[in-house]
């Protein structure tokens, strides 16, 4: 019976453990928050899995915290899953929020680095503020995560911040579960934490503010600065002043490749390229990237043959910081290496690696755990495609598979990135670069063993999963890992199972298109063209293929499209003469031929990248590339000039899509004087009709109602748009989303398919 103060309430108990990307981004506070505004008792604590919390209340307080947990959570937090159970009531008095606990391997979720957030951004230029223009400012919204983080569970001991005491001021706030500072663990100010300074030639110019106003000076009358950012350095320069570029080219040795841009702001970005919502929301999302869009204005040498422009929006304070110094309203803003070898992070080799590229260093004094670089997307015709996964996105994990042991996936060469399944969340690190690099081939090693260590795991506690090719550098790297047992994953296969992680469809039936440059075949040739039936539980066959052409010189014709040319050219009858104009063939050509007659390192191929090659050499880019797939992305330029035109044939019959008649007509309109945009654009056509037709035919024989689309040359944006239209009304159409379509997304197929097929081996025969 209740008394005359009232009825009595019973007092019931939860315990709810959460799951995902909830360390290091103020849910620990909110978590306090959410209870004190229930009035609930208990506590919160970060541990290896995510985040556990006890709770005693009235029963539907219980209720109402739980589902605003999910309803309400921080900006940043990305909950995966919530488990919630009774529990016996303890009679506590209050809600705490205990240290970290530390039982068992971790498998919590590690944050991407964040943008600096709005309210952090008034601070920074209030002069009332104590971190009124200090460069490290942040909060549990906003900071740097994943760059900083050298174990887990994130608390500052274990992050780069170690080294600097808070002082009273900060202490104070870190202390406060009402204070949006509560817990992050970089949390400074000028008077107890990290500062910038700028150096020159082993002198040091400027420190603090004085070093960013002189840097700004520095950039304004022409000069190149190397200047620390989250991730790593960036190689910085006024935008707009032609020989500053040229000379940033010149001595980083970068020939043509384009170089991202910096604006200053969202309407000084507006002025430089034509901006879509689709575009500003991957420019002003939490991940920064540098996102690829067309150009209103020519910016001269930043993106040579090229009318895109590859933006991002200021995300560091250090960025902000410059631009109200007086910086130049546009920097080119690239990854401070030289060509070819991954982005410099740390402050002695910077400097010892950019000697003679830039004038000066604007040096910061936290160090950086681990390089990572900046992020690639683009608003692209199925919906935001990541192009290079980096800052931002990694090393959020991208998908779920069925896997009972940890599984490791080194992934490709090109564009490298790892994989790691720990109690089935598949993590996929920052985009790592090309191994056959020696510094990218040690930045790959380091990657291995950094988010090995973060999970506690040996490599002989691991199942290890590599690409197929048997002399790739990362198939050696696997295996004198000496992992619990390796296995070779074919490389379009894993393309297309990549997409299919992203979606957690292990048992949907597909047709698999990869449209690729290189990749080790079944039969030990070169494949970069194939149509796949089945699905990840029930493997993928090989259904049908471009037609196979001779590649002669082997890797040697990916960087000479004419050499490509000549082997898929050998098939074409009445050819006319290469060396004379429209065609203008340089002498590489006619030795290619050559070496196809004598047989001598020649190699079959069905590589559609290796087709665009040749399309782009008979259109008119017959010189080397400069780098990858520059020939293919030039051909794709030229096909923007052109408005609707008829495709170029290119039939598919009994699985063999059938190249010849596709480069028989190219050839004729060359030769005939037709304008290189318009042939261009009719080859492009041309593939999207073949492909599309292929899909269909493909679909109806094997009763598939949904297609997945994978590869690099699934990048090639008018090709996609094409592709669209024709099949519309047609199956359903997936794509990457998480991973990029090219190598940068083959380790989480393979992570992928290593899970399949260990699911595959347990079940009971028939």
């Amino acid at each position: 019976m209740p008394d005359a103060a009232g009825p009595t309430v019973a007092l019931q108990a939860r315990s709810v453990r959460v799951r995902g990307i909830v360390q290091g981004v103020g849910f620990r506070p909110f978590v306090y928050r959410l209870a004190h505004a229930h009035q609930l008792n208990g506590w919160v604590l970060n541990h290896e899995e995510g985040v556990e919390i006890h709770l005693e209340g009235a029963l539907p307080a219980l209720d109402c915290f739980v589902r605003e947990l999910v309803e309400q959570a921080p900006p940043a937090a990305r909950i995966v899953s919530v488990e919630v159970d009774s529990s016996e009531p303890a009679g506590l008095g209050d809600f705490q929020i205990r240290p970290s606990e530390r039982r068992a391997r971790p498998v919590t979720r590690i944050s991407p680095d964040l943008p600096i957030c709005a309210r952090c951004l008034a601070e920074l230029f209030d002069p009332r503020d104590p971190r009124y223009r200090y460069p490290y400012i942040n909060c549990t919204d906003c900071g740097p995560r994943y760059s900083i983080i050298l174990g887990l569970p994130y608390d500052r001991p274990l992050t780069t911040m170690a080294a600097w005491p808070m002082d009273s001021y900060c202490a104070a706030q870190y202390d406060d579960p009402l204070n949006r500072r509560f817990h992050a663990q970089p949390v400074a100010c000028p008077q107890c934490g990290p500062q910038y300074s700028l150096a020159s030639d082993g002198e040091t110019l400027a420190h603090g503010q004085a070093a960013i106003a002189a840097a700004a000076r520095l950039l304004t009358s022409g000069g190149i600065v190397a200047v620390k950012g989250i991730g790593g350095y960036h190689l910085a320069c006024d935008a707009g002043n032609a020989d500053a570029v040229a000379l940033l080219r010149e001595r980083k040795f970068r020939k043509e490749k384009p170089f991202a841009v910096m604006p200053g702001d969202l309407e000084t970005a507006r002025a430089l390229a034509h901006l879509d919502s689709d575009a500003v929301g991957l420019l002003e999302s939490a991940a920064r990237p540098i996102v690829l869009v067309p150009s209103r204005v020519e910016l001269e040498g930043v993106a040579p043959d090229s009318n895109e422009l590859g933006v991002l929006l200021p995300y560091a304070p250090i960025h902000h910081l410059l631009f109200a110094a007086g910086a130049p309203d546009v920097l080119v803003m690239t990854s401070a290496n030289r060509s070819s070898e991954p982005i410099a992070f740390r402050d002695a080799e910077a400097v010892e690696s950019l000697a003679g590229i830039a004038d000066a260093f604007l040096i910061g004094e936290r160090p950086i755990a681990r390089r990572v670089d900046d992020s690639i997307a683009r608003a692209g015709a199925f919906g935001p495609a990541i192009l290079r996964r980096a800052r931002g996105y990694a090393p959020g994990a991208v998908a779920t598979v069925p896997a009972g042991r940890p599984i490791l996936a080194v992934g490709a060469d090109l564009k490298n990135s790892i994989a790691l399944a720990v109690e089935g969340q598949v993590i996929v690190s920052q985009h790592i670069g090309d191994l056959e690099h020696l510094p990218a081939l040690t930045a790959f090693r380091e990657t291995i063993h950094d988010l090995l260590r973060m999970y506690d795991l040996e490599p002989s506690g691991v199942v290890v999963a590599h690409d197929a090719h048997p002399q790739y550098f990362s198939t050696q790297e696997a295996l004198a890992l000496e992992g619990e047992r390796c296995v070779a994953v074919q490389h379009h296969r894993a393309h297309i199972a990549s997409v299919l992680a992203e979606r957690e469809a292990f048992d949907t039936p597909v047709l698999g298109v990869s449209f690729d440059g290189t990749g080790y075949g079944d039969d030990g040739s070169i494949w970069g063209c194939e149509f796949f039936a089945g699905s990840l539980s029930g493997g993928l066959r090989r259904v049908a293929h471009l037609r196979p052409a001779a590649l002669a010189g082997g890797d040697a014709a990916a960087r000479h499209p004419v050499q490509a040319a000549a082997g898929f050219l050998a098939q074409i009858d009445n050819l006319p003469d290469l060396a004379a104009p429209p065609f203008h063939f340089p002498d590489r050509y006619r030795v290619a031929a050559r070496l196809l007659q004598s047989g001598f390192r020649t190699f079959a191929t069905t590589s559609m990248g290796r087709l665009f090659d040749a399309a782009a050499a008979l259109t008119g880019f017959t010189r080397a590339i400069t780098f990858e797939a520059q020939a293919a992305m030039w051909l794709e330029n030229q096909a923007r000039g052109a408005g609707p035109v008829a495709p170029y044939p290119f039939p598919f019959e009994d699985g063999v899509l059938d190249f010849r008649p596709l480069l028989a007509a190219l050839c004729r309109d060359r030769r005939a004087g037709r304008d290189p945009a318009q042939v261009a654009a009719a080859f492009h056509a041309g593939v999207a009709e073949g492909a599309a037709a292929s899909i269909r035919t493909l679909c109806r024989v094997h009763g598939l109602e949904t297609v997945a689309l994978s590869g690099g040359v699934f990048q090639n944006e008018r090709l996609l748009v094409e592709l669209r239209g024709r099949l519309s009304g047609g199956p359903a159409v997936w794509v990457n989303r998480a991973v990029p379509a090219n190598d940068g997304g083959i380790s989480l197929g393979q992570v992928a398919l290593v899970a399949a097929a260990t699911i595959q081996a347990a079940a009971p025969a028939a």
